[in-house]
């Protein structure tokens, strides 16, 4: 069988047979790595096998410490909920978006609350409305029994 071989310094050393190019890795004393199986005839490359792996796992290391997680932070309502406390609240909800996090409204009704929830609705649509520059509506009040909720995503380019 033969393989494409490609020398240490990027090069194309050309087709040889497979003894041929683990001897000639062998002699430089470096190892022969197979880079793509699949082609026709396979691709290997002379390297140092142990170097590569660790570039690798560095590299992997550095892009792990780069990537963000974004949380779902909740903040609860209820419907009688005071203007004064909203604002406290969205304030926070705005804070949780300037940070990249997600933001779950919780609205919960008790009681004989849940006959009205067009209040509850129009509080959160109020609450995002105040949020627009900074969010975009991931899912629409929905309501689920005696609690509804909205969730807003931070916003890509600001």
């Amino acid at each position: 069988m033969e393989v494409r071989v490609i020398g240490e310094d990027g090069g194309m050393i050309g087709i040889l047979p497979v003894r041929q190019a683990v001897a000639l890795a062998q002699n430089a004393g470096l190892d022969l790595v197979e880079i793509n199986p699949k082609a026709m005839p396979p691709v290997c490359k002379v390297m140092d096998f142990g170097k590569f792996k660790y570039e690798k796992k560095k590299k992997d290391r550095e892009a792990r410490k780069h990537q963000t997680v974004v949380e779902l932070k909740e903040v609860k309502f209820r419907p009688t909920t005071d203007d004064h406390d909203v604002e406290i609240k969205t304030r926070k909800i705005r804070q949780f978006l300037e940070e990249k996090n997600k933001a779950k409204l919780t609205l919960r009704f008790r009681g004989r609350e849940i006959a009205h929830k067009e209040i509850g609705r129009d509080l959160l649509m109020k609450v995002a409305q105040s949020c627009a520059d900074l969010s975009v509506i991931t899912q629409e009040p929905r309501s689920e029994g005696k609690i509804m909720t909205m969730i807003l995503s931070p916003k890509e380019g600001g």
